[in-house]
């Protein structure tokens, strides 16, 4: 669905403050007393929020096809759950919720139960909810709606500093206690000190009496042995550039084997890379290398799975942000839109097993053994290529999209892109690129 700016937010906060009672209501039958459930210090709960406004926009082409749309949306919300809570133990060194009692998790963050009530909630949403929420809206005067919408944005994002700043500041605030004595004369940074003490005790009161978790023992991380060991940053960004690479060159291959000939398969201007491929190679890695002991099924299982909503959703991504379709499988039986196929799935499911059981061990080790100065070196100087590629292919496909569209050029970076990727070079790069 083709949410407009203000209907986005609106959908947004909706959902988070439905979110927001809906936990509340099942933490008061749990402690029996009121806590607010939210990040947050207003009645908001921005993963519902944010986690429905995905799905109406992924899925809405899937609103007649009930089973697709549930799949799709319990695989989006397992994979928003899981980057969030390992987001949140990152930030805060605490689980805020551990699902490693119940049977089919994942890491402890999502699990099969839940992940089938949020596909339960989601369908609901795009389906039915969705239009309810949008009716409603229609009744108030658009000017209303802009104001009362730009205020409420405006609240939500004093309160995520403050939250945020709260939560980074508590990690040290018992430390600089001990010389804040030292540097504190005026009145005015007194009294700045002071509030800035309030407001942090306030969000840790209300933040550890909502999760109980939060006053266990924190996680011990340990001493790093390299600059990659673990899953960090490092180990998972070098994967991403290797993934990258490697599945343009058997997505190349593959085209040669079965259409008979040669054909770019990369996703940026510069270099053989498929960030389709390297992305999914991250987030695999990120999700299930702990799982790598698990039966084959469990990891071909979860890889078919997540990986068709990853491919759906980033066949979405690149037509609402590029004009562009870069792939159809309309032609292959048992297709979704044209932009997943149940055999592709089972091969998204097969690569998974590939990577965490094969792949992977000796990749990960291979990493770990890079000198720790010249992998961070080796690894921020991809980071700063990779960034400028992507952003040069960004440009270079709207400029495609507009030249398509007739749009002409009138600012130095269009002329720059018409110069550098006309419409030949495109087509050479993107030979699957057609507009929809």
């Amino acid at each position: 669905m083709a949410f407009t700016f203000y209907q986005l937010i609106f959908i947004i906060l909706a959902y988070s403050f439905i979110g927001w009672v809906a936990e509340t209501v099942a933490a008061d039958l749990v402690y029996h007393r009121f806590v607010n459930r939210g990040f947050l210090n207003g009645p908001v709960c921005l993963i519902y929020g944010i986690s429905a406004a995905l799905m109406g926009i992924v899925f809405w082409e899937l609103k007649d096809y009930t089973l697709y749309l549930f799949i799709g949306c319990a695989g989006l919300a397992t994979i928003i759950q899981w980057f969030l809570g390992k987001t949140l133990e990152k930030l805060r060194k605490h689980r805020w919720w551990d699902y490693s009692g119940y049977r089919f998790n994942i890491d402890g963050y999502v699990c099969l139960r839940f992940s089938v009530l949020w596909g339960v909630l989601g369908t609901v949403s795009v389906k039915w909810l969705n239009g309810l929420l949008l009716d409603l809206l229609g009744l108030f005067p658009h000017f209303i709606v802009k104001v009362v919408m730009i205020v409420l944005v405006c609240i939500l994002v004093v309160d995520m500093v403050t939250s945020v700043s709260a939560s980074l500041y508590g990690e040290h605030k018992n430390v600089e206690d001990n010389d804040a004595g030292n540097v504190i004369h005026s009145g005015i940074i007194n009294v700045t000190y002071r509030l800035g003490h309030f407001i942090v005790d306030r969000v840790e009161r209300r933040v550890t009496g909502a999760y109980p978790k939060l006053n266990e023992e924190r996680i011990e991380t340990g001493a790093e042995e390299s600059f990659a060991s673990g899953c960090n940053f490092y180990k998972l960004f070098l994967l991403f550039v290797t993934g990258a690479f490697l599945g343009d060159i058997v997505e190349t291959l593959f085209c040669r084997y079965t259409a008979g000939v040669w054909m770019s398969r990369s996703s940026v201007v510069w270099g053989p890379f498929s960030l389709v491929w390297g992305i999914a190679i991250a987030l695999a890695t990120a999700i299930l290398h702990k799982d790598k002991d698990k039966p084959d099924s469990y990891i071909f299982m979860i890889g078919t799975i997540l990986g068709g909503v990853y491919e759906y959703s980033c066949s979405v991504f690149t037509e609402i942000v590029f004009g562009k379709v870069f792939w159809d499988y309309s032609h292959i039986p048992f297709n979704i839109g044209g932009r997943v196929n149940l055999l592709y799935c089972f091969f998204w499911g097969i690569a998974a097993v590939v990577w965490i059981k094969w792949l992977y061990p000796p990749l990960s080790h291979l990493i770990e053994s890079i000198p720790d100065k010249i992998g961070k070196i080796i690894t921020w100087a991809l980071v700063v290529f990779m960034a400028c590629n992507i952003v040069v292919s960004m440009m270079a496909l709207i400029r495609y999209d507009q030249r398509s569209n007739g749009t002409e050029a009138s600012s130095s970076w269009q002329i720059t892109m018409d110069r550098m990727y006309d419409d030949a070079a495109m087509q050479r790069i993107y030979p699957n690129a057609v507009s929809r």
